[in-house]
């Protein structure tokens, strides 16, 4: 079944209902992996306000741990919580929107359904980056995608 978008986005919706039957496909441990390259792709939208932001690095730590099994489900949820709170800071709507990839990326490891919302904040963030730019938009979800295939053909 088709997850819903949870924010206002333009998107191109055939690409991500590709992503979205493909994700099922994939563990949980596999879905953070990808979520967390997909919010370190659009990561260096958020770098003019938090240049090498601690909360977002301890995050993608905390969620590398958690892969591993030497991290818990609430530290995940903490480390996560930590990255919205640094995005509520945030004077830009990219910036705020490139972090909030970050935050829903290491949410991941709480819930698998957090990597959807973290797919749809990066191509959120490169709407708000380039305005009218379906082509942006376009070319960033099929990287998505094809990040997504390589975990696939493990």
């Amino acid at each position: 079944m088709a997850t819903k978008v949870k924010i206002k986005i333009t998107d191109d919706s055939n690409l991500r209902a590709e992503i979205d039957n493909l994700v099922v496909s994939l563990n949980q441990v596999d879905l953070a992996k990808w979520a967390i390259i997909c919010a370190k792709h659009v990561l260096p939208f958020s770098e003019i306000e938090f240049p090498e932001n601690e909360a977002v690095a301890n995050g993608f730590r905390t969620n590398e741990l958690w892969q591993k099994g030497n991290a818990t489900v609430h530290q995940v949820r903490q480390a996560g919580f930590k990255i919205h709170a640094i995005a509520r800071q945030c004077k830009t709507e990219v910036a705020k929107t490139a972090i909030r990839t970050a935050g829903q990326a290491v949410g991941v490891g709480h819930m698998k359904e957090h990597a959807m919302v973290c797919s749809d904040y990066a191509i959120k963030t490169v709407q708000l980056a380039y305005p009218e730019s379906m082509d942006k938009i376009r070319a960033e979800r099929q990287w998505q995608l094809n990040e997504l295939k390589r975990f696939l053909e493990k």
